[in-house]
């Protein structure tokens, strides 16, 4: 996955917590001067402009004291989306019964990218359907995962 260093994460979900979110990711995109370090945020009420102006304030001041990731970057906080970023073991087992794409840093059975129905975890496999089989696909090789979303007619 496109994951943030640890410590970045370590260091910015605290702050992200203490004033009321949920933190969904973080990614880090490196791009000499304009690479991007994209902060996802959640809450039961959903997310706001102005949710996201107030964690990106608050992390700003703890990213330039702590200096963590060398260079320029970006800061953008946003909300997840309809098509929501799943980071986590507890994030696939949660939207379990949701439809999926994925894609993977490597081929598994010569294939890169898969969509289907998520199933969860199983150890450290997660689980979908594609086409009436299951797929099991190790979470250390996702490099992007997300949901896709349903409409209702």
């Amino acid at each position: 996955m496109r994951q943030a260093p640890a410590n970045v994460q370590k260091l910015i979900e605290p702050a992200v917590v203490s004033l009321g979110y949920e933190l969904v990711g973080v990614e880090y995109l490196p791009q000499g001067k304009h690479s991007l370090l994209r902060v996802y945020i959640d809450s039961d009420n959903g997310i706001t402009l102005d949710d996201c102006s107030r964690v990106s304030h608050q992390l700003s001041g703890i990213l330039d004291v702590e200096d963590v990731i060398q260079g320029n970057y970006n800061l953008e906080v946003s909300s997840p989306g309809l098509d929501r970023p799943l980071f986590t073991a507890e994030q696939f087992q949660r939207f379990a019964g949701h439809a999926v794409k994925i894609r993977l840093s490597m081929p598994k059975d010569g294939q890169r990218k898969f969509s289907g129905v998520l199933r969860g975890m199983q150890d450290d496999m997660v689980v979908i359907e594609v086409e009436e089989h299951e797929v099991q696909l190790p979470l250390d090789i996702i490099e992007k995962a997300n949901l896709v979303p349903e409409f209702e007619a």
